[in-house]
């Protein structure tokens, strides 16, 4: 059951945002509370004006804050939203991204850039002053191809993000097991790639997150229950990877998908979802940031966990679970790092979640 107890004003109250899929029966961006002491989210209300809005993100500055997302269609696009009432609002209508299927997006230098996983592409869009996204400025085309028959055939764009400096923007593709590392320019909104990073073909990495110390990445693989960790210098903008690691225990039977990684704030803990296993992998990371240990995976709370996120305490951990169409949080022991189930709320097709 969804609840709608909880107001939007209330200064004691986080807020979260959740997309979903629309073509698979969610409700669009679903704008909740989150209840400092418990976690748990309440809906306060929700808006359908993009379609299959799978990844958002965002953009908090004087002007207030605006809510950015994908629209995971063949002919892909990006809205904005304003997010101060219950429900987000559009800002203007949908803006082509001039690539297909778009799966991410992050904010750089005062851009949007998002990973087009259809066409194998990163695409850059200026924001103007009332914080609506404009036509593309620059479209950059990932080459290459894998081993893997039915998953590799050509460039598959799924995650961008910028690094901890902001000096880089970092593409991960699943198609060409690689990851780019590109220099963006604020004045004329072009994306120019400075090196790539090759990984172990066949892994199919799909998502990557840093660790605090900014020195160090770790990228999930999905053609492989795997994860890589690197190096990261960002003088230079080189990624290195150093070793890897499984995120299921020995003799797992089940096909498993990895998609969503999390690195704890004090940078001793790491999380990955697994679709398929329906789990969470609970890695240990030792002092130098270079090892990781699966611990112990947990029950995800549902089915096909597509997503996780830390709130902003660092306290809890969310998964959106898309096929059992929930969001699952979890209370996490500070010293183990092991995740508790405390509660979910139900958000059909649930893709991703935030925190403002």
């Amino acid at each position: 059951m969804v609840e709608r107890g909880s107001a939007v004003g209330d200064k004691s109250a986080g807020r979260a945002f959740i997309g979903s899929f629309t073509s698979a029966g969610g409700r669009g961006i679903i704008a909740a509370t989150v209840d400092g002491d418990t976690g748990a989210l309440t809906e306060t209300g929700a808006s359908d004006a993009v379609a299959d809005p799978s990844y958002l993100a965002l953009a908090i500055g004087s002007g207030g804050t605006i809510l950015y997302a994908v629209s995971e269609t063949a002919e892909g696009a990006v809205g904005a939203f304003e997010v101060d009432g219950p429900s987000p609002r559009p800002i203007g209508g949908r803006v082509p991204v001039c690539g297909a299927g778009p799966t991410h997006l992050a904010i750089a230098s005062g851009h949007l850039v998002t990973a087009n996983y259809g066409s194998g592409s990163v695409s850059v869009l200026p924001v103007g002053a009332g914080g609506a996204p404009a036509a593309a400025s620059g479209v950059l085309q990932h080459e290459g191809a894998g081993p893997h028959p039915d998953r590799q055939r050509g460039p598959h764009a799924h995650q961008v993000l910028p690094d901890p400096t902001g000096r880089w923007v970092l593409s991960v593709d699943l198609g060409t097991d690689s990851v780019r590392i590109c220099a963006l320019d604020p004045e004329t909104g072009e994306l120019r790639q400075h090196g790539e990073t090759a990984l172990r073909p066949g892994t199919g990495p799909r998502h990557l997150a840093f660790h605090p110390d900014g020195g160090h990445a770790y990228v999930l693989n999905e053609l492989e229950p795997t994860l890589t960790v690197c190096r990261w210098d960002a003088d230079s903008g080189v990624l290195e990877p150093v070793a890897e690691t499984a995120v299921l225990p020995a003799g797992a039977t089940r096909p498993s998908y990895p998609s969503g990684v999390v690195v704890s704030h004090d940078g001793r803990h790491l999380w990955a979802a697994n679709r398929g296993h329906d789990s969470i992998g609970v890695l240990a990371l030792d002092r130098t940031h270079e090892k990781a240990e699966l611990i112990t995976t947990v029950p995800c709370g549902g089915h096909w966990p597509r997503d996780l996120a830390l709130d902003p305490t660092g306290r809890r951990l969310y998964a959106a679970n898309e096929r059992s169409g929930d969001v699952t949080w979890f209370d996490i022991d500070p010293e183990t790092g092991v995740p508790r189930r405390s509660g979910s709320l139900d958000v059909p097709a649930a893709s991703c979640v935030i925190f403002a």
